[in-house]
């Protein structure tokens, strides 16, 4: 029974990973359905919800945010419609993760989780690492993308993770100490990266 939070620079296969595990280890592994999630109790469509990601940190949506008061908005909806900001988006963040966990056997891609369940014992926290170019050319053999395609996606996600770290006022969630595991994907083949996690949680 353990909770594992799996962290990734992004190309470094950490969705192919974590269902690779989640079948290894029969665990629930958890990933777009947060912004189901998040979607359901904010009262808001999961686009929404999804720009909040791409978006998060940036100026545009902060100057939007900064717009409308929370006061006004309280006042123009009804119990059957939703709104959702940047402050909202992190606060239910924190409790539907702690709501995941909950769970236990459950496998969290991303979203500031290692952050979140930082407290709990029975939580593993790994990190996916790789150089740029090897993330690229993961994103190109694993997805079919051209070369451009690849470097556009991991350089666009790189910004986005950022950014949404900010967020959380967090600039270290690369560093080794918040992980019991750190793998460099550059040098493990997939196959043997699952065996080291199962170890670690068996």
């Amino acid at each position: 029974m353990a909770v594992i939070t799996i962290s990734r620079q992004f190309g470094a296969g950490g969705i192919t990973l974590g269902e690779m595990v989640s079948k290894k280890l029969n665990y629930t592994f958890v990933d777009a359905e947060i912004i189901q999630m998040v979607a359901k109790k904010a009262k808001v469509s999961t686009h929404w919800v999804e720009s909040i990601e791409k978006e998060a940190g940036g100026k545009l949506l902060k100057f939007m945010t900064g717009l409308v008061s929370k006061s006004f908005v309280e006042r123009i909806l009804d119990d059957k419609r939703g709104y959702i900001d940047e402050e909202i988006y992190v606060d239910l963040l924190n409790k539907i993760i702690v709501q995941v966990a909950e769970e236990d056997d459950v496998i969290i891609l991303g979203r500031g989780s290692q952050y979140i369940l930082r407290d709990r014992e029975d939580a593993f926290h790994v990190l996916l690492i790789a150089h740029r170019e090897e993330r690229v050319q993961f994103m190109e053999k694993r997805y079919d993308l051209s070369k451009t395609q690849a470097i556009q996606s991991v350089n666009r996600q790189d910004k986005r993770r950022s950014n949404l770290y900010r967020k959380f006022g967090k600039e270290d969630y690369d560093h080794p100490d918040l992980y019991h595991l750190v793998l460099n994907m550059g040098k493990l083949k997939l196959e043997k990266a699952a065996d080291l996690i199962y170890d670690l949680v068996r």
